[in-house]
């Protein structure tokens, strides 16, 4: 997509299709719903946050998120938090 603001409009438009599988319907209703908190948290950013992104703002604490500023302890497998 070329922004949040069109991803955000294609998700509202999929979810307006009442021929939607339950499948999808569910995937694009907790999609928009990240989209949705994300450019609420980001007011200045308006690109399309990529699914880590979106992962990462609502789950700051996961493993996958940690941002390493010591790229020693990362190799050792320490964490420089405890």
């Amino acid at each position: 997509m070329e922004n949040i603001d069109k991803h955000i409009q294609k998700d509202e438009e999929l979810l307006s299709d009442p021929t939607i599988s339950p499948q999808s319907r569910r995937h694009t209703e907790e999609e928009l719903e990240a989209l949705k908190a994300y450019k609420e948290n980001h007011p200045g950013e308006s690109h399309d946050p990529t699914p880590l992104e979106l992962y990462c703002d609502t789950h700051p604490d996961a493993s996958e998120c940690r941002v390493y500023d010591d790229w020693t302890s990362y190799r050792t497998g320490t964490d420089p938090l405890t």
